[in-house]
């Protein structure tokens, strides 16, 4: 067991988003920091409605620090001003803070998070959610859907609202846009892509 694992860096149960975010700098809850660049904590509005929680960052994200400025978070954004949505009122996040990758020649290519290592990260996520605390919650994908919903919970059998309201009083479990990225038929990924506006469109309603 590295030192890193044996001196779990703590999560402030108490304080704002600033300082949550300042103690997430320095997390070594799991090996994932050795290889990021950054810790990639969450970003918008700290009085928003609406929090939408993706998988981990990206490559892009990795270095910019910030979450969904790559090709999903582009995707994104369209798909929210299409809903009606506008971003600088969301509060963007991801179940796991540090870049999960492989090499590929030049290319470090995304890894999917483990079990263990979305559980040592849920409690920032947790410290988010508390503290933004939105009337509306958006799950990307299988890893947001698992860390707060549990490892049962499936995403195209659950998807659309689901009762969470220890989460927030509305929380709805959609598609993450990566997803619709990897469609190679453009007839099913406009398909697709509508059926994720349609989901983003029920936020409110």
């Amino acid at each position: 067991m590295t030192e890193s694992l044996r001196r779990p860096t703590p999560v402030p149960e108490k304080g704002s988003l600033a300082a949550l975010r300042r103690a997430a700098e320095g997390c070594r809850n799991c090996p994932l920091w050795e290889r990021a660049t950054q810790t990639v904590f969450g970003d918008g509005s700290s009085k928003a409605k609406l929090m939408i929680v993706g998988e981990q960052p990206g490559d892009r994200e990795d270095l910019a620090g910030k979450p969904f400025v790559g090709p999903a978070g582009k995707l994104l954004d369209r798909a929210l001003e299409e809903a009606g949505i506008e971003r600088s009122k969301v509060w963007l996040t991801n179940a796991v803070k540090h870049f999960k990758w492989q090499p590929r020649g030049k290319a470090r290519l995304h890894q999917k998070p483990s079990a263990g290592e979305i559980e040592a990260c849920k409690p920032w996520l947790l410290g988010e959610l508390h503290r933004v605390s939105p009337e509306v919650l958006i799950l990307l994908g299988g890893t947001a859907a698992r860390s707060l919903l549990g490892s049962g919970v499936k995403v195209m059998a659950s998807r659309g609202v689901v009762e969470a309201p220890s989460l927030a009083p509305r929380v709805l479990l959609t598609v993450h846009p990566s997803s619709l990225l990897r469609i190679r038929d453009s007839d099913e990924r406009d398909e697709a892509y509508r059926a994720f506006v349609q989901d983003l469109a029920r936020a409110f309603k």
